[in-house]
């Protein structure tokens, strides 16, 4: 499946669009699910990144070195024909996760990164861990070995409001958590929270963040507009136009310690439009056209290379990509939806005129 395949060609206009080129950027958080929807839904990440961290909350989770061999192969197969994009595997931790198997699967090469969700935190988040000291060893053999720990930042406490679940986590877990190992190097994912940026500012380089296009462009009011909006909805929840705008601020400042994370989560209609709808937004395929539209709209295009392309591969320990991408401030639509054995799932913006297109790519 070839670039025009994927994504609809840019309006033609008489006037020189601006153009913008880029090392070809990474996606440190990716959802692509398994079967039919990772068929469905990995053209459009391929062909816009080079290379990913894969999350692995399937069911049952990606816990042992084994699955995720099993995964990453599953992945590759699934590639469009000329795709070089490359996954990274996240092992997902469990009370029960053993040091001595993180360690293989780090040396190996097999994972990346471990996940910690808090049990129950999202999506097939219940075999997560219930005490972070449950994996007290984890996580000091994880510092020594300089293995990165992703966290979804959340408590799942009942009384605790949703919308200060992640600054309630911060505070609770992930400042004793970062006090504990002062080496570890953490990523607070899809960070959604001013408190989260400044942690990640307060204990930078070793702490970082991903940032999603979604966070970047909704605040909890959207949710809301016009009727409730399933299709808008994640975990984390949208915040408040403060915290909003505190993500523009730090995905646009230049700073090495965020980067793209676009938690591209695909779910059917049916499950999103549904009693008790799935958190997750898809995302996958109109991804960097809305990155570029924030850094475009907050004066900061000079620093969207360094978000997209340079800051997550520093973090960790990679060389930028090889080859470029060609970004166009001109006019171009997506599909509302893609198909999955005969069911829909509703693209992020895709009933929008997007006011950027991707050009061409060079491996």
């Amino acid at each position: 499946m070839s670039i025009s395949a994927i994504f609809e060609k840019p309006s033609e206009r008489t006037e020189d669009p601006l153009r913008i080129i880029i090392r070809r950027p990474d996606d440190w958080h990716i959802h692509l699910r398994d079967g039919s929807m990772l068929k469905a839904v990995l053209p459009f990440t391929a062909a816009q990144f080079a290379r990913g961290i894969i999350m692995p909350n399937l069911s049952p989770p990606v816990t042992r070195v084994e699955d995720a061999v099993a995964y990453r192969q599953r992945i590759l197969d699934a590639r469009p024909t000329e795709s070089d994009f490359q996954p990274f595997m996240a092992c997902y931790l469990t009370d029960h996760t053993s040091a001595d198997d993180i360690e293989r699967g780090f040396v190996e090469g097999v994972w990346k990164a471990a996940k910690l969700y808090p049990a129950g935190a999202t999506t097939n988040a219940h075999h997560g861990v219930t005490d972070v000291l449950l994996i007290n060893r984890v996580l000091e053999r994880m510092e020594r070995i300089g293995m990165p720990l992703l966290v979804h930042s959340e408590v799942t406490d009942p009384d605790v409001d949703i919308f200060d679940r992640e600054a309630r986590f911060l505070e609770r877990t992930m400042v004793p958590l970062l006090e504990r190992y002062q080496l570890l190097k953490v990523v607070i994912e899809h960070v959604t929270t001013a408190e989260g940026v400044a942690i990640v500012r307060d204990y930078a380089p070793r702490v970082a963040a991903t940032i999603t296009p979604h966070h970047l462009t909704i605040n909890r009011t959207s949710l809301f507009q016009g009727g409730l909006r399933p299709h808008l909805y994640c975990l984390p929840v949208a915040k408040r136009e403060e915290h909003r705008l505190a993500l523009r601020s730090a995905a646009t400042s230049g700073e090495a310690s965020f980067f793209i994370g676009t938690d591209t989560a695909p779910h059917l209609r049916g499950a999103k439009e549904a009693a008790c709808g799935c958190a997750g937004v898809f995302v996958g395929a109109t991804a960097l056209q809305t990155y570029v539209q924030v850094f475009d709209e907050e004066g900061a295009l000079p620093r969207f290379e360094a978000f997209a392309s340079l800051n997550g591969a520093a973090f960790y320990g990679l060389p930028p990509n090889a080859g470029t991408i060609e970004l166009i401030k001109r006019p171009s639509r997506f599909s509302p939806t893609i198909e999955v054995d005969g069911a829909e799932v509703v693209v992020f913006r895709g009933d929008e005129n997007l006011v950027w297109s991707i050009g061409n790519i060079e491996k």
